[in-house]
């Protein structure tokens, strides 16, 4: 979504608005709700905190610590 490359499902990962209204890591790619993919990149996410992409995209206001769990799954 950040970069606009075409890549594998396996270089992605998927931030979920369910639909409850709450915002998860889809690490199994399967969760019901609205979808946003992220490259597996640190840049990619501090570029997609900063630019607020995903809360366009998922059309809700996405808590920071969804992106404090993103900068751990790369550690």
């Amino acid at each position: 979504m950040v970069t606009r490359e075409k890549l594998p499902k396996s270089e992605l990962i998927r931030v979920v608005k369910t639909p409850t209204g709450e915002v998860i890591i889809d690490e199994s790619g399967k969760a019901n709700g609205r979808g946003a993919y992220l490259k597996k990149d640190k840049e990619v996410f501090l570029k997609a905190k900063k630019s607020n992409i995903l809360n366009k995209q998922l059309e809700v206001t996405v808590p920071l610590e969804i992106f404090d769990e993103l900068d751990k799954l790369l550690d």
